[in-house]
């Protein structure tokens, strides 16, 4: 059964992952769809650094977090969560997974900024 009143915890990984970039990483996140350009490069630093997907989980699930949110302000979408997944229900009636894209990002064969733009792009017609 998919929820919508979950939100609080990946509304709370997104504004951990800022707090984290800020103080840890000096990179401003502002929720803008243009900031996932940054949260797509630093997934992509932290990849080739080798470690394995189970030790940056956490991580990643936090910048899926944080593009989800963005999807979330940029289309007036919301979060619903189903079997322990989040993934953002835009306007349309589409359903979109930040959190397994962020962990494709980190295989190398996903974008948050794409996914991002495809969803907003989608959401307006």
């Amino acid at each position: 059964m998919i929820r919508p009143e979950a939100a609080a915890r990946p509304v709370r990984w997104a504004a951990d992952v800022v707090t984290a970039m800020r103080e840890g990483a000096r990179l401003r996140l502002d929720y803008s769809a243009r900031s996932l350009w940054q949260v797509d490069r630093t997934i992509e630093e932290i990849r080739r650094q080798g470690a394995p997907l189970a030790a940056v989980e956490t991580a990643l699930r936090g910048f899926g977090a944080y593009a989800g949110e963005v999807l979330v302000r940029l289309t007036g979408g919301e979060w619903w969560t189903g079997d322990g997944d989040h993934r953002v229900r835009t306007p349309d009636g589409r359903v979109w997974d930040p959190v397994e894209e962020a962990r494709r990002c980190y295989r190398g064969d996903g974008s948050l900024r794409l996914l991002c733009r495809d969803a907003a792009r989608l959401a307006e017609n």
